[in-house]
C-alpha cells in the first residue's frame, strides 16, 4: 500500500516507521512544504492509497479538503477541528470517499473509553466527575482531543458541567484520569501511555482498514475490526 504521511512530528514519524516495518511504501510531506495544502496536488495524490494526517489544528482542515477534492481516503489523527465534523461528514458522503478520524488510535485508550462509558451511570447517583490529563510540554491543544472525547461520553449521561484540568510538562506521553467522587467513596479510572508506539500502530491499522472503503468513521467505532 502507498501511504502519504502529512506531518513528521513525534507520532507521525513513528507511523512512518511502523508502516515501513509492515511492508508499506511511505511518502512524508512535511508541513513546511505544504503551506495551505499547496503540496497536495492531484499529481502527488493520484498514486496514493491512503493519506494519514498528524499535523496541527491550524492546517488540518485544508489538508482534509484537498484530499477529499480528489476522493482520496484519509485517516486523521490531528485534533482541534471537530466543530467542522458535520460539514466534513457531508462532504465525505457526497463525494463517496473514505474518512476515518480519532482523538487517539491506541487500542488501550479505546478500551478505556468503554470503561468510561460503563462508569457513566454513576453520574445519576450523586457522583461528581472530573477529568485530568497530562501531556508533554510541546502539545499545542488543551484540553487534549482524548480528554474531550471522555468529556463527551460522560456528558451524554448528565447535565453537569464536567471540568477538564490539563497539565503540560516535560516529556509526558499522555495520561488521562477520570475521578468520580461521592460522599461515600471515590472511583478512579486511569490510562497512562508508556510510549507513542501504541498510537502509531493503531493509526497504521486504521489506514489499512480504511483503504478501499467509503464512508465516514470514528476509530472508537471500528477499532475492534482493525
Amino acid at each position: 500500500m502507498k501511504i502519504l504521511l502529512l506531518g513528521a512530528g513525534k507520532t507521525g514519524s513513528l507511523v512512518a516507521e511502523v508502516a515501513r516495518e509492515r511492508g508499506h511504501a511511505v511518502m512524508v510531506l512535511r508541513s513546511a512544504d505544504n503551506a495551505h495544502a499547496s503540496g497536495l496536488t492531484r499529481e502527488l495524490l493520484t498514486p496514493i492509497d491512503v493519506v494519514v494526517d498528524f499535523t496541527t489544528p491550524d492546517c488540518v482542515l485544508e489538508n482534509i479538503r484537498a484530499c477529499l477534492a480528489v476522493k482520496k481516503n484519509i485517516v486523521v489523527g490531528t485534533t482541534g477541528w471537530y466543530a467542522e465534523i458535520p460539514k466534513i461528514r457531508a462532504d465525505v458522503e457526497s463525494l463517496g470517499s473514505g474518512f476515518l478520524y480519532g482523538s487517539n488510535f491506541s487500542i488501550g485508550i479505546n478500551l478505556f473509553f468503554d470503561l468510561v462509558q460503563t462508569s457513566a451511570p454513576a453520574l445519576q447517583h450523586n457522583y461528581l466527575p472530573h477529568i485530568y490529563e497530562r501531556h508533554h510540554a510541546q502539545k499545542k491543544d488543551a484540553p487534549s482531543g482524548t480528554a474531550v472525547t471522555i468529556q463527551n461520553i460522560l456528558q451524554k449521561n448528565s447535565d453537569l458541567e464536567i471540568e477538564v484540568t490539563s497539565f503540560r510538562e516535560g516529556e509526558v506521553v499522555g495520561m488521562h484520569e477520570v475521578v468520580l467522587d461521592s460522599t461515600h467513596d471515590t472511583i478512579y479510572l486511569c490510562h497512562d501511555a508508556k510510549s507513542r508506539r501504541g498510537f502509531a500502530e493503531g493509526a497504521l491499522r486504521a489506514a489499512e482498514w480504511i483503504a478501499g472503503k467509503k464512508g465516514f468513521y470514528h476509530f472508537k467505532d471500528v477499532w475492534r475490526e482493525v
